[in-house]
């Protein structure tokens, strides 16, 4: 990306803006949920993009009334860690007031000393009413501001629709506008199209109703393109997949007929997805990298977190299995696949319809990595694993119940597409062993009392060797 592509120069000085917000941003960004940095020190700031979305001038000091809306792309300059840029770059929309009222408080950043902003109070902007509500009015009317472009699909879009922000997000943040759109706000910026910009168009233009089709988008333009975020329809009344099943497994009843319904949802988008965008197949070399890259993980993981190493041996079986394979010339199709699948980016409305979300991926990952396609068989083994958390979620753990769901689930997704995930073992064992080392990382990093879940799937599937 290059420097400070500044526009609307009342800003006065852009180059005086981002030095006088540092301060304030060392201490605020390092709390927010979606900022992927933490524990690595902030050693400096560099501005890639400033819009006045709503101009700042208006905002005079000592006038209570006066609010702007300011857009800025930020680069973040930290010390490298493996896998991860130094210099991660951030999408901040600001509210200036000359001071914040009471219902703001808790989405204050701080008072600016000195810049372009002096004198003023800075804030999360989207946690202000009237400012959420000038981002929908920038979709029904789309074109430039700017740095940025807002684009739309061929429906109108509803005016005056309140806005509310979603505290469960982690990576994004999102807001609800009158239970019609749900507006997705990307925080940590990649160059190129994001997934849930990409694939969501993609699958609407084959038909697939299994995912909710963008409504409009933005992009930023210098550097670009950009995605900034996506406006779709908001499934209004429908129940995430994670709650269902966790209020089935208190409630004792069983959940193989909405796994199989779910196995039919997921086989409907990656036949579309196989449609609208290219499926190669895996070359020998690109076999035994994916297994490589695989070992790679595990070993990273075992030195990171102990509990591991044991089962070191047992688990790179199938990841030699898979290279064995590609070795002796068997070849795998991949097409674009969700990338980040489980029970909580699944959707059931009240007449039992299952929609897939959230097609970003997982977030930590490399952009480009993320657009890569991949064997299906991704996708299967990250629901596979959700099912056997939401199993050990309970008290006292229900393993027959996860195993019923996860052969409904393949059974459901081989009525559908014809093809049964579980007729690759070897690939689905490795896709599912990757991913269960994944997690183990995860939860002696974020969340340790969770660590017995994912080493009771590293138990059973190194013991597959034996």
């Amino acid at each position: 990306m290059s420097e400070a592509a500044s526009t609307r120069v009342a800003l006065a000085d852009s180059t005086t803006l981002l030095p006088s917000l540092a301060p304030l941003l060392h201490e605020w960004l390092p709390r927010q949920r979606w900022f992927a940095g933490k524990g690595r020190p902030i050693t400096a700031f560099s501005l890639v993009s400033a819009t006045e979305m709503l101009p700042v001038d208006t905002c005079s000091v000592g006038a209570r009334t006066g609010t702007g809306l300011l857009h800025l792309l930020v680069r973040v300059h930290q010390p490298s860690m493996p896998a991860q840029s130094p210099d991660d770059c951030y999408q901040l929309l600001l509210g200036v007031r000359s001071a914040t009222p009471p219902r703001l408080a808790p989405a204050l950043i701080g008072h600016v000393a000195k810049g372009p902003l002096a004198g003023r109070t800075v804030y999360e902007g989207l946690h202000d009413p009237r400012l959420a509500e000038l981002l929908l009015e920038r979709f029904r009317t789309p074109g430039t501001l700017g740095a940025l472009r807002f684009d739309r699909g061929g429906t109108p879009i509803a005016a005056g629709l309140a806005p509310r922000v979603l505290d469960t997000e982690q990576s994004n943040t999102s807001l609800v506008y009158g239970n019609a759109y749900i507006l997705k706000i990307f925080r940590r910026i990649f160059p190129g199209t994001n997934p849930d910009l990409e694939l969501p168009l993609a699958l609407a233009r084959e038909g697939c109703g299994r995912v909710p089709a963008p409504v409009a988008w933005f992009e930023a333009t210098v550097p670009g393109p950009l995605t900034l975020g996506v406006l779709q329809p908001f499934l209004r009344g429908a129940e995430d997949g994670w709650q269902l099943a966790l209020r089935a497994l208190a409630s004792g009843h069983d959940f193989t007929v909405e796994a199989h319904a779910l196995g039919r949802a997921t086989a409907e988008v990656h036949t579309a997805l196989a449609t609208a965008l290219p499926t190669p197949a895996l070359r020998r070399s690109q076999t035994e990298h994916l297994a490589a890259a695989m070992v790679q993980r595990l070993e990273a993981a075992a030195q990171a977190v102990p509990a591991l190493m044991p089962y070191v041996p047992g688990l790179r079986t199938a990841f030699d299995a898979v290279a064995a394979l590609g070795h002796r010339g068997h070849n795998w199709v991949t097409q674009r696949v969700h990338g980040d699948l489980h029970l909580g980016q699944t959707l059931r409305a009240a007449d039992g319809f299952w929609s897939l979300i959230d097609f970003e991926g997982e977030p930590a990952r490399p952009l480009p990595e993320r657009r890569r396609p991949q064997p299906p068989v991704r996708d299967i083994a990250g629901m596979l694993r959700s099912f056997d958390y939401a199993a050990r979620s309970h008290r006292p753990w229900n393993a027959e119940w996860a195993a019923r769901c996860r052969t409904a689930y393949c059974e459901g997704y081989a009525k559908a597409s014809g093809v049964d995930p579980r007729s690759e073992p070897e690939l689905l064992r490795a896709h599912e062993t990757d991913k269960a080392v994944y997690e183990v990382l995860y939860e002696a990093r974020h969340r340790p009392d969770w660590l017995p879940v994912p080493m009771a799937a590293i138990q059973r599937l190194a013991a597959v060797a034996r």
